[in-house]
């Protein structure tokens, strides 16, 4: 009894001794409850379309943060069945729990384990991860100050939205974006499973780093929900046979790369890091089907360009070991130095023939290409190919795969396009592509890329001849300049396709664009009118020349510069600002800025004359018509387009601007180290496509537009011209005088 006395007697001065240290040497030094009574989760910069599809992220973790009450009840059921199932019974740490945990454990196998929801909430929160007695003393007295000042469903939500998950993602919503592309909402009950089984590895056991080992847990989730009877036997069975697909990545509603980072760079520069974590959502002006078109049109366009001009080869070798460990290591290894850029996925050849090419692909998958997917490469598979252009065993090449699941041989093309399309009315842009891939490269076109406008700068020549008596009916002599001089000319303009129809009007002449009647345009009007004209368009006056190859269009734009200038053709004389972002707001929903549309035809704004954009808008719609874009008005079966092709010096650039409604887009195509395009390219074959894909999105369910004759305006001559230019006071004829036969 002496001896029980004296150990009773220890054991009560060791847990006297014990209580004294945690209670006077631990409990004053806890940190404050403020990181969960305050919560403030780390969310990412989101930036989204106007009507509300993702298109970017920012941030160090993938996170979303959903009320405890919107979350859905199944996956909180898989989750207490899974970590704590007595949860809304403990008062934060279960004894009971524990207790089975141990046995669980003895007998062996998978169990939920002895730490509860709230153990692991001031863990996350407060502590290291280390396994010593200290930690556990402050983690249990952390534990029953959490449940004093939170209440269940608040310690839950806590939880649910700061747990690591896997691939920089911190809870479940954030998980279920980031696995499986999906709300919360939207998993399934074996997509919820599967998360819930996470937690406990998330580096090496999520769906992406290891499916098996995810899939396995699953299972375990699954059970636990049966053997609870929160699941019935056939939910059981539908979830256990369920497939899923795992997208491993964060995937966003729509295509804008070159916007979201546009809007980051500006959210940064204001709100410095403290736009990566919190939560800011940035709404921009665009439209999702608008920018989703404009992506796949640029895309597809630039890719049919492409192909039109031959293949160039693989884009690299490797020697295959024969090993079959070695070899799977090699073909990772390379695929990895060459990304997939959307559709188009790098392969390696493992086996090849005249009729069938077997290629390995990243996921391990293979592609079995034959029959029409090998004709784009069909020289590359002859016997006597060039080393550098022959597809062999190793050769690292690109296939796409099409509706019906076919492969076909691709490649990345070398060539950029571009894209952006803008309300005329006020500015705000509605689509922008600013590459062909933002990831291979980052610059972007439409708003960076200085380039020779070639023949769509012609209309602003044609806008300021207007104000000097020109009209749609003037005559002008569609010969070479030295044909009517009669003498060498040091520079002799001609027109693109080597035609000259001698007298023909303004109207024809803009149509078929006629490059010397734009120069002898220029000539008659004088240099310096058609300069000053420029700026009332938003041009950069200092980015054209002072001379007459102005008017063939050998300054330099932006398309999006050359987009605002169209516009106000557009919108009958009124100059606009190209704007992005409507509105920004922090993770509570409160408004930090915002920007309202600016107020539409206001006359201080105006920078031509009604009258001008009206005749101007004619001429531009005589182009859709009859003229070089006369393919926009038959593919999109209307009446109302109005815009230009434009096509430079060997056709290093090909454009294409115009408008119809109130939407006015300029598309482009051309090298970076600027080269020509072809011969047989031009405007119309290399913009203009890429151009009507897109706005056949923008103009879905419009009506087509009118426009009324101004005042000041009259047609008795046979098309418009301005009334004081009426009976003979306008310019009806140009450089007739010494008008020789067309040369041949």
């Amino acid at each position: 009894m002496k001896w029980i006395a004296a150990i009773v007697a220890s054991l009560g001065i060791i847990a006297a001794g014990v209580l004294a240290y945690v209670f006077l040497v631990l409990a004053p030094n806890l940190p404050p409850l403020d990181a969960v009574t305050d919560y403030r989760p780390k969310i990412p910069l989101r930036i989204y379309t106007a009507d509300n599809a993702l298109i970017g992220e920012f941030g160090e973790e993938h996170r979303e943060f959903v009320p405890i009450k919107e979350i859905p009840e199944k996956l909180k059921t898989a989750l207490l069945s899974t970590e704590d199932a007595r949860f809304y019974e403990h008062s934060g740490i279960d004894f009971i729990g524990a207790g089975r945990a141990v046995l669980a454990d003895l007998r062996g196998g998978f169990h939920q384990g002895a730490s509860t929801i709230t153990m692991q909430v001031a863990r996350n929160f407060f502590l290291s991860q280390e396994k010593t007695v200290n930690r556990k003393l402050k983690e249990l007295l952390l534990t029953t100050r959490i449940e004093a000042a939170l209440s269940k469903d608040q310690i839950l939500e806590l939880y649910m939205n700061q747990i690591y998950l896997g691939q920089r993602t911190h809870g479940f919503a954030g998980a279920a974006r980031t696995y499986f592309n999906k709300s919360l909402n939207e998993l399934s009950l074996a997509e919820a499973a599967m998360l819930v089984g996470i937690p406990k590895n998330p580096v090496r056991h999520n769906p992406v780093s290891n499916f098996q080992k995810a899939k396995q847990r699953q299972e375990v989730v699954l059970k636990l929900m049966l053997n609870r009877g929160v699941i019935t036997e056939a939910q059981y069975d539908q979830a256990l046979h369920e497939r899923i697909t795992v997208t491993g990545k964060h995937i966003y509603d729509t295509h804008a790369d070159y916007v979201a980072e546009m809007v980051r760079q500006k959210i940064v520069d204001e709100y410095k890091e403290q736009a990566y974590t919190s939560g800011i959502k940035v709404y921009t002006t665009l439209l999702k089907a608008d920018q989703e078109a404009a992506y796949e049109a640029v895309r597809n366009n630039v890719m049919a360009y492409d192909q039109r001009h031959g293949y160039r080869g693989p884009e690299a070798f490797i020697q295959l070991p024969a090993d079959e460990d070695e070899r799977d290591d090699a073909i990772d290894e390379v695929l990895r130095k060459h990304p997939s850029s959307d559709k188009l996925q790098a392969a390696v050849v493992t086996e090849v023939s005249s009729k069938v090419i077997k290629a390995e692909l990243a996921n391990g998958d293979t592609a079995v290409v034959d029959g029409d997917g090998l004709k784009f490469a069909e020289n590359a598979l002859q016997a006597k190919a060039k080393s550098s252009l022959k597809i062999v065993p190793g050769a690292v090449i690109r296939v796409i795969q099409d509706a019906k699941k076919r492969w076909s041989i691709s490649q990345l093309p070398e060539v950029e396009g571009a894209y952006v399309a803008l309300n005329a009315e006020t500015g705000a842009y509605r689509a922008l592509v600013g590459g062909f891939d933002f990831n291979r490269k980052k610059f972007n076109h439409v708003t960076s890329a200085w380039r020779q406008p070639g023949s769509s700068i012609k209309p602003f020549i044609y806008s300021a001849a207007l104000e000097k008596g020109f009209s749609p009916a003037t005559l002008i002599n569609d010969v070479q300049l030295s044909a009517t001089t009669g003498t060498l000319l040091r520079w002799d303009p001609r027109n693109d396709d080597g035609k000259y129809d001698g007298p023909i009007s303004m109207r024809t002449a803009l149509a078929q664009s006629k490059n010397v009647v734009s120069v002898r345009i220029l000539k008659s009007i004088g240099v310096d009118t058609a300069h000053n004209w420029l700026p009332r368009f938003g041009f950069n006056k200092e980015k054209h020349p002072d001379d007459l190859t102005m008017a063939l269009g050998t300054g330099a734009v932006t398309p999006v510069q050359l987009a605002a200038g169209y516009a106000v053709f557009a919108n009958g004389g009124y100059q606009i600002t190209p704007w992005l972002i409507s509105k920004v707001v922090d993770a509570k929903g409160k408004v930090l800025s915002e920007n309202k549309a600016p107020a539409i035809a206001q006359e201080d704004a105006r920078v031509i004359d009604g009258r001008n954009a009206f005749v101007m808008h004619s001429l531009l719609s005589e182009v859709t018509r009859s003229g070089t874009g006369a393919s926009a008005s038959a593919r999109l079966g209307r009446h109302d387009l109005a815009g230009k092709t434009g096509t430079t010096s060997d056709a290093v650039d090909g454009w294409f601007a115009g408008y119809a409604a109130n939407v006015v887009a300029v598309a482009w195509m051309g090298y970076d180290d600027p080269k020509s395009l072809g011969g047989r390219e031009f405007g119309a074959t290399l913009a203009l496509p890429i151009w009507i894909d897109s706005m056949r999105a923008s103009l879905a369910g419009k009506a087509e537009s009118q426009r009324s004759a101004p005042d000041g305006v009259s047609n008795a001559e046979g098309d418009w011209m301005y009334v004081e230019f009426l009976n003979g006071a306008g310019v009806k004829t140009l450089d007739m005088d010494e008008a020789a036969s067309p040369p041949p």
